[in-house]
């Protein structure tokens, strides 16, 4: 197999690719018997000549490396590199009990996942509702702000990460990356996501990989049990004994993946009451911001905008404030959207982004925040969970105290008024949004830097910060502003047997991390341990 790196194509070109890398290789195009994407991207600094830029695997008809020494100067081209895991082989210690794992988001699907794919049958145990019966219930909060407190975009099976663009970068540098995306192709996923730059699966599509994996784990020989909240965990001696379910049933269990999730309060109040080790971390607060997506397929792509190849363009924005030194930017960024109402507490308003698959809704939306640091929140390790429920409350006030939340254009925002109505897009946001002063539901110093931030965002995006902009209120979940503090092994440092994992435990930052993690933690499980 050959490797192919830097291999621009433009835009305008229709050739298919077994042609144009046989062409590269110098070879005729019957010598090509497969061509593998191994990356897509799209290089578009020069508007008038947008390429994409791919990394191949080819597999020739002629000896490889009799096609490698014509190109001994050339660094783009050379031998693909192995494919290889080091096997996972189970450990010595026997496991009495079946491993637990608390929250089935991406970390505990994933987590799931491999411990059955090696007979360990785990049992899953999720507070909320399956995800078809989320997905109604959730369709019900939008349509008339009837909150269900178990069922909704926090909780649930797939956790937050279902109900948003489906998003799948990463900054995490993990072998095992191309595993986690096998998985969820094999599952249902676009092929796509195994080669493009900036991959994406959409609400849509994510909502059937899910259940898609939720099945295999339970052909696998693992249960999944949902509306089974975790409400205790018993000590003994520093070591995990049993979890108590819904406040009254016992599990015996020497093992549980602790994949909580970045909005368990409940639960993180039980854990710090139990002792278990947590400290206070950053996180960040703000609102979302909605554009005409046209406006923005224009500036990414001039001329070409909205050619069928280029898809709905995206962005990515950061702005410092030297002066205070805190910082704004752009997060989870949602390209052909909607702004989602995403409480998991009665009486308070969040909101989040949400994109399907096709990215075809017109309205490009994205969190636009600024970094809370724990000194911000007050002492105590959960603080930041007080800090943020008190900005919600300020948000559900602002809206009218029936979930509607409080919006904002930007030219209001700017200059210190109210009450516009003039919107470049009417606001997706539902059940409704009533026009507020966001510095009445947001602390100044996040107002404050997001009006310093505005205009230099609009010199990198023309029309970011025009009058009609839409600003929504709040966004207050970009991660968990707690960590559960555990070994490099991903065992609690004070509670043996308990592995916390994912966004909520605070090493995550997204699905794809979140996943890495859970699959990590397993792996680190079953090469400590066997079946008994």
């Amino acid at each position: 197999m050959l490797r192919i790196t830097n291999f621009r194509i433009p835009l305008t070109e229709d050739t298919p690719l077994e042609k144009l890398a046989a062409k590269r290789l110098k070879l005729p195009a019957k010598a090509i018997t497969k061509v593998n994407i191994i990356r897509e991207a799209i290089d578009a600094r020069r508007k008038n000549n947008i390429n994409f830029v791919y990394s191949l695997e080819v597999e020739t008809a002629l000896p490889e490396g009799q096609i490698l020494s014509r190109f001994g100067g050339d660094k783009d081209i050379s031998a693909a590199p192995a494919k290889a895991f080091e096997p996972v082989v189970p450990g010595g210690k026997v496991l009495l009990h079946q491993p637990v794992i608390i929250g089935f988001g991406p970390a505990g699907l994933f987590a799931a996942f491999i411990l059955s794919q090696h007979g360990y049958k785990p049992l899953v145990l999720e507070r909320g509702r399956d995800v078809d019966a989320r997905t109604r219930e959730i369709a019900e909060f939008w349509r008339n702000g009837t909150f269900d407190a178990v069922s909704n975009v926090q909780f649930g099976e797939g956790g937050a990460g279902t109900f948003s663009d489906g998003k799948l970068t990463t900054r995490v540098q993990d072998p095992r990356m191309r595993q986690v995306l096998d998985i969820l192709i094999a599952a249902g996923a676009p092929p796509e996501i195994g080669y493009a730059h900036k991959p994406h699966i959409g609400t849509d599509k994510l909502r059937t990989v899910v259940k898609n994996i939720r099945n295999q784990i339970i052909e696998l020989g693992g249960q999944v049990e949902f509306l089974s909240k975790v409400t205790d965990v018993i000590l003994k001696d520093g070591k995990l004994t049993e979890i108590v379910v819904n406040d009254t049933r016992h599990i015996p269990c020497d093992a549980a993946l602790l994949a909580i999730g970045h909005s368990a309060r409940d639960t993180y109040e039980m854990l710090y009451q139990r002792g278990i080790a947590m400290e206070a971390k950053p996180f960040a607060i703000g609102v979302r911001i909605e554009h005409p997506q046209a406006m923005l397929d224009s500036a990414q792509y001039g001329q070409a905008a909205g050619h069928p190849k280029l898809g709905a363009a995206d962005y990515a924005l950061v702005y410092h404030d030297q002066a205070s030194g805190r910082t704004a930017y752009s997060f989870c960024m949602c390209p052909g959207g909607q702004v989602v109402a995403a409480a998991s507490e009665a009486g308070r308003v969040v909101t989040n982004g949400m994109s399907l698959y096709a990215r075809d809704s017109g309205i490009a939306n994205s969190a636009l925040v600024v970094n809370v640091n724990p000194d911000d929140c007050g002492s105590g390790v959960l603080a930041g969970i007080e800090f943020q429920r008190h900005y919600e409350e300020l948000a559900f006030e602002c809206g009218g105290k029936n979930y509607y939340a409080p919006v904002q254009t930007v030219g209001d925002f700017l200059h210190g008024t109210r009450g516009s109505t003039r919107f470049l897009v009417n606001p997706s946001y539902q059940p409704g949004v009533t026009p507020a002063d966001l510095r009445k539901c947001l602390p100044e110093f996040v107002t404050g830097t997001l009006v310093k931030a505005l205009p230099e965002f609009a010199r990198k995006i023309h029309g970011f910060a025009d009058a009609g902009a839409v600003m929504t209120g709040v966004e207050t979940r970009t991660s968990a502003p707690v960590r559960i503090m555990r070994s490099s092994q991903f065992m609690s440092v004070n509670a043996q047997g308990l592995y916390p994992i994912g966004e909520g435990a605070g090493y995550a930052g997204g699905i794809m991390s979140a996943a890495l993690d859970g699959m990590n933690a397993a792996i680190n499980i079953i090469r400590e341990y066997r079946v008994n």
